[in-house]
């Protein structure tokens, strides 16, 4: 049960992780006067924004290595990554809530990500999806350790990528309907309306994959 004691530590982790992060923003937003994302947001230099994007590489790279060396088999470790990445990015939320008093709403809208290319949504979205990284992270974890594997087949797989472009695709419509534009109108380009039918479909198909890949059946013992 060793790897399965690790989860309070990536927890916490996560949480601290979530704490530097939101401290930073925090300190932007009020250098800048940043209240609303969406209007108030500078267009970034090419220069800064591949620092950003090189940022956000970083932060994924350090989830991945706590996921790693918490885990003892590939399933649990990118059970820890999954998890350790929900509650980050819950914990983010969280902090700035404290910090700023921001969202003021579960529907502000927030820039999301910019890998590889600016993701638009409302708070809500991301912070559904992290539940459920939270919740499947964990999941994997207990199932590897009781010697459980996945059930990868191809059709687990067509469906958890088919949930995963619905919901990309909501988060970047904005984006990339001005690829043709080049950066410059990618970079300004804001959003005006989410489409949450798409979004809900798409996380209730990743959902279900999810399901479909964790539940026990008839689950052979781990070999990985």
């Amino acid at each position: 049960m060793q790897s399965l004691r690790n989860l309070p530590a990536v927890a916490v982790f996560a949480l601290a992780m979530a704490y530097v992060e939101s401290a930073v923003v925090a300190y932007l937003r009020q250098l800048y006067g940043v209240t609303d994302v969406a209007r108030d947001l500078s267009r970034m230099s090419a220069h800064i924004a591949a620092i950003e994007t090189g940022r956000e590489a970083a932060t994924i790279v350090m989830l991945l290595a706590v996921g790693w060396l918490a885990g003892r088999r590939l399933q649990d470790r990118f059970g820890y990554f999954v998890f350790a990445f929900g509650l980050w990015d819950i914990g983010y939320y969280a902090w700035l809530a404290l910090f700023v008093s921001w969202p003021h709403s579960p529907f502000d809208w927030d820039l999301l990500f910019l890998i590889p290319i600016p993701w638009w949504g409302p708070v809500l979205a991301p912070a559904l999806i992290a539940a459920m990284m939270c919740i499947g992270g964990a999941t994997t974890v207990v199932q590897a350790e009781r010697g459980l594997r996945w059930r990868l087949n191809r059709v687990n797989v067509a469906i958890a990528a088919t949930g995963i472009a619905l919901v990309l695709y909501t988060f970047t419509a904005e984006s990339l309907g001005a690829v043709p534009d080049g950066f410059n109108a990618v970079a300004n380009a804001r959003p005006s309306d989410f489409q949450w039918g798409a979004f809900l479909l798409g996380f209730a198909v990743m959902s279900w994959a999810g399901l479909r890949v964790t539940w026990p059946g008839r689950s052979r013992v781990l070999r990985i």
